[in-house]
């Protein structure tokens, strides 16, 4: 019979293989889930947009605003954001982490939208020729530019980057993968100057917002584990 702490000797199961596990774990649940979450909150989000109960203020813009140049090759990272966020649920280990994942998000959604309806914004009309910026042109034929403080594409950036940095620690990921959700994170705020679709402003304030949600999530777990 083997003994508890020869059981304790034996290797960990390498870090890929674990996370493997965690996508196989609520796999239709998840895939539903996301689906649904991220259809329900599009047509909240492009209702409010349309729908603004008074005029937007326009945000103000800043030196790094025009710092940043327009660059079409910035909507890759911009669009990436819907694949980025799936994969804080999709290595969920158990329903606890699942539930948790989708209360922050719809937090951080609820927050903002209640946001854009009571102080509603837009981007400043830029002075570009996006006719020579074919990627950006369905973007911008789509989303006029509204909602923007706080941005919720920055908000849900960094909340995922939180979320997948700790589930990357919890299963011994090398640091290389650390660096990889960091920059990707990185490139998708990036993005929001890089396409106009936001100014700095708004990506602090989407930053603050994710921080906060992050923050409150920690704090609500602690109890739970010291009681564990």
């Amino acid at each position: 019979m083997t003994s508890r702490s020869s059981l304790a000797s034996l290797p960990s199961a390498p870090w890929y293989t674990a996370l493997g596990r965690r996508i196989a774990t609520l796999w239709i649940v998840k895939m539903i889930g996301t689906t649904v979450g991220i259809s329900g909150f599009f047509f909240l989000y492009f209702w409010v947009m349309h729908n603004p109960p008074s005029t937007p203020t326009v945000m103000p813009l800043t030196p790094i605003d025009h710092w940043v140049g327009v660059s079409d090759d910035a909507m890759l990272f911009y669009g990436s954001l819907w694949f980025y966020i799936s994969l804080a649920p999709a290595l969920a280990k158990d329903k606890a982490e699942l539930w948790a994942c989708a209360q922050g998000a719809a937090a951080m959604a609820a927050i903002g939208l209640v946001v854009f309806w009571f102080f509603p914004t837009t981007v400043p009309v830029f002075a570009v020729d996006w006719s020579q910026y074919p990627a950006l042109q369905f973007l911008k034929a789509t989303d006029v530019g509204g909602n923007a403080f706080p941005s919720l594409h920055v908000a849900f950036a960094v909340f995922t980057a939180v979320l997948l940095g700790r589930q990357l620690r919890s299963v011994g990921a090398p640091s290389w993968t650390q660096w990889v959700n960091l920059l990707w994170a990185f490139g998708i705020v990036y993005s929001t100057l890089a396409t106009r679709q936001h100014v700095l402003l708004d990506v602090i304030g989407g930053t603050l917002l994710a921080l906060l949600v992050s923050w409150a999530r920690t704090k609500r777990e602690r109890p739970v584990l010291a009681e564990a």
